[in-house]
């Protein structure tokens, strides 16, 4: 379960955003549209231009789904580590309202320099 208060969302990769997207419409806000998206076994995390959006897979089927949402306003602080040559995981660590805070750890052909990017232009 991916939680924005606690512990740490790993081993996520890139996926196409236009299918999630297409999900998220009916919860998304006028003008809202997606950026990014990052996918693990069952789970998703979703970059907007106004928030980051964490989808819960739950139940045996996976048709109960639990939204979770993060407005860039509320990240206090943030930092991006890059994949090593023997790590292959970059990361995103996210501070919001001290002491919470939480990491995505994301696997695969990840600029994570870009998601940093994305987050500065939408938080600062």
């Amino acid at each position: 379960m991916i939680d924005f208060q606690n512990g740490v969302f790993v081993k996520l990769g890139p996926s196409e955003p236009a299918p999630i997207a297409a999900e998220l419409a009916p919860i998304l806000v006028d003008g809202e549209r997606v950026h990014l998206s990052f996918k693990g076994m069952r789970d998703s995390v979703v970059f907007t231009n106004e928030r980051l959006i964490a989808i819960n897979v739950q139940g045996l089927t996976g048709k109960k789904r639990g939204y979770s949402s993060l407005p860039y306003s509320k990240i206090q602080a943030w930092s991006i580590e890059t994949a090593g040559r023997f790590d292959f995981d970059a990361r995103t660590r996210i501070v919001v309202l001290r002491p919470r805070k939480g990491a995505l750890g994301l696997q695969g052909q990840v600029d994570i320099r870009t998601i940093g990017k994305l987050i500065g232009d939408f938080v600062l």
